[in-house]
């Protein structure tokens, strides 16, 4: 892959002052290579405000969610469409929405169409929860909702998604993925994206980790065959600890 891509998740956090004071500190902090993208994602209150404060050169906004439908009578919602122009990626089918929202397999398969046909970079989010991998089902897990994500997205359009490994059992919990796994779990989505769009497409597609990633432990995913980059969550609210791993993607690239 040309670049690593390193997301930062800032989940509901934050309200517009301290929002502009962690994206004003991190400006400052992280550096600009031409081998790492990085990215934030606020919440939706602030992304207007911050939209006009980032600096574009050093970093891009993203959004935590969205609605499929580009408009209608849906109380609450914001659409692809109200996000085009204003962030680059858009996470989809992220665990706190599947288990803690309750969001179904069709509600993730049409945002993710609804991201890319509104001229941006899906994020899908997949992973097994704790139950799941005792019972050795974590690749029927991801073969099912890699199959179902992707069902409404053309071999064009693939390259407009990007897939984000992050096992339930490790988000927000301190519970690190041992990188073996990590490895085979990578393998088994790569594998599955060949079998839905062939080779070239399949190389082409970002697959990242993610799941309680800390400055300690970049380096070990990074490393990871078929990883391209990190979705982070509680460790991106650390401006120092963010700009810490994003060095640390450039300098793991650079090794490459």
């Amino acid at each position: 892959m040309d670049k690593t891509l390193i997301i930062g998740n800032w989940k509901m956090y934050h309200n517009m002052h301290d929002a502009s004071m962690l994206l004003h500190t991190l400006s400052r902090q992280v550096k600009s290579h031409r081998n790492v993208e990085t990215v934030v994602c606020p919440n939706y209150l602030v992304l207007q405000s911050l939209s006009l404060q980032i600096n574009h050169r050093i970093m891009k906004l993203g959004a935590q969610n969205c609605y499929w439908k580009d408009e209608g009578a849906y109380t609450g919602e914001i659409s692809a469409s109200m996000l085009r122009g204003l962030v680059k990626y858009v996470l989809v089918g992220h665990s706190e929405r599947r288990h803690v929202f309750g969001e179904h397999e069709r509600d993730t398969r049409h945002k993710v169409q609804a991201v890319v046909r509104n001229n941006m970079e899906a994020v899908l989010c997949i992973g097994e929860t704790a139950h799941e991998r005792a019972d050795g089902e974590t690749k029927h897990v991801l073969h099912d909702q890699i199959v179902s994500g992707l069902s409404n997205v053309t071999s064009e359009e693939i390259e407009h998604v990007t897939l984000a490994y992050e096992p339930v059992w490790a988000i927000g919990t301190g519970d690190n993925a041992n990188p073996s796994d990590v490895k085979e779990a990578a393998a088994v989505i790569r594998k599955q994206v060949t079998a839905l769009f062939g080779v070239k497409a399949a190389k082409k597609v970002r697959i990242l980790y993610g799941g309680s990633v800390k400055e300690s432990t970049a380096k070990q995913y990074l490393s990871v065959p078929d990883i391209d980059g990190l979705l982070i969550g509680g460790a991106s609210l650390d401006a120092h600890q963010f700009a810490n791993i994003v060095e640390i993607a450039h300098n793991n690239h650079k090794q490459e």
